[in-house]
């Protein structure tokens, strides 16, 4: 039931929201030298690698300087994309990665392998599911990379404190899935309050 609720909402939204996707683009193109959209290799469904899309709002080869942005003013962000970031604008692309079935609506954030690697067995349940755009860890960390420009280390701060911390949210969310709580998620991130 929630592959297809995903696969409706998703099409429905690429084809409401396609004015304003087609506007992002032009902004990403014109603020910055290189291709509109961003992919990433993450980790999915059963460890799986896939190719997560975004809104490029960092500058070309800019994660070769490290995987985590720090703060709003991060120097590798551009002009638009500190706004895309700010507004999770640069996260609407991948409405696509969920038509395909990459991902869902709802369910843990896809993380690149680097970090993956590093999880527990416990935390690897969190790969039993199909990776969401939205999920209570989002919620509760919606200003992550604050927390990350305050920290002298912020890989660390990120490796030790954060992630365990979202996993742990995340397989909540494993135990209790279902309907209401894949509404409740959606309802949660667009109405923050």
């Amino acid at each position: 039931m929630i592959r297809f609720l995903d696969i409706v909402f998703s099409l429905f939204g690429l084809i409401i929201l396609s004015p304003l996707l087609i506007i992002l683009a032009v902004w990403v193109r014109l603020d910055s030298k290189g291709p509109v959209l961003y992919s990433q290799v993450r980790v999915g469904l059963g460890g799986r690698d896939f190719k997560l899309l975004k809104f490029r709002s960092m500058r070309i080869n800019a994660d070769k300087a490290g995987l985590l942005t720090v703060g709003g003013r991060d120097s590798r962000i551009t002009n638009a994309g500190y706004y895309l970031r700010k507004y999770k604008l640069d996260e609407l692309s991948q409405l696509i990665n969920v038509l395909f079935g990459d991902m869902s609506l709802v369910g843990p954030r896809p993380e690149v392998r680097k970090y993956v690697d590093l999880y527990t067995e416990a935390q690897k349940k969190v790969l039993n599911v199909r990776p969401g755009i939205t999920d209570m860890a989002s919620i509760a960390y919606k200003k992550e990379n604050e927390l990350l420009a305050g920290s002298p280390d912020p890989e660390k701060t990120y490796i030790e404190e954060i992630m365990p911390e979202k996993l742990k949210l995340n397989l909540i969310y494993i135990e209790n899935p279902g309907i209401v709580n894949y509404f409740r998620i959606i309802f949660k991130t667009i109405f923050p309050f």
